[in-house]
């Protein structure tokens, strides 16, 4: 005998938890403040902010936050010894330190990488005069008729170099990120107080 299997959304427990929780997520977005921006000094100030925060430094601001708030929550987990607090507070700090400078530096570098290797043909020197299109400094170029200070190429930009530093990420975070935690967290651990070394 067969027995056919549904998938648990076609089911009616399945179907409740859908309409469950699409009525949690209306109801969350029912009691939240909407506003619409019309100074136009605000929307100069957003529209700054988007053109010149790359993700790279979105990763330097996170990391900064992430500094305080995770290192503090370790400092006031009282239900451990002090030295066990000490060296998770000193392995949180490397690892935020380690995750944020290898983020940013590698997002920073290709993103500058990308503008370097992705000129359009009305793109100008810093002289002011047409740049020389070569294969190298049109490597990353699009197909598009955007100007080169146009929000949308520099949101190509942005974008493509993100993307790149992902993928380059995945290596680093093998070659740079464990031992730069590892070397961290016995630095901090031995200005805290720690004696063990940690393996990790």
């Amino acid at each position: 005998m067969r027995i056919y299997r549904r998938p648990i959304s076609s089911t009616p427990i399945g179907r409740a938890a859908k309409r469950f929780s699409r009525t949690v997520g209306q109801s969350i977005l029912n009691v939240m403040p909407s506003h619409i921006f019309t100074s136009k000094r605000a929307i100069d100030t957003f529209q700054k902010i988007g053109k010149y925060v790359t993700p790279a430094e979105n990763r330097l601001i996170l990391g900064m936050t992430a500094i305080f708030m995770q290192v503090g929550i370790d400092a006031m987990n009282h239900r451990v010894d002090d030295e066990t607090r000490h060296i998770s507070m000193a392995r949180t700090a490397a690892k935020v330190i380690a995750g944020t400078l290898t983020g940013f530096a590698i997002r920073k570098a290709l993103i500058k990488s990308v503008d370097a290797f992705s000129k359009l043909p009305t793109s100008l020197g810093k002289d002011g005069k047409p740049v020389k299109l070569t294969r190298l400094n049109t490597f990353f170029s699009p197909v598009t008729k955007a100007l080169p200070d146009s929000d949308e190429y520099q949101n190509y930009k942005n974008g493509l170099g993100n993307v790149l530093a992902l993928i380059v990420m995945l290596g680093t975070n093998f070659a740079i990120d464990l031992p730069l935690t590892r070397f961290l967290t016995n630095k901090f651990a031995k200005l805290g107080g720690g004696n063990d070394k940690t393996s990790d």
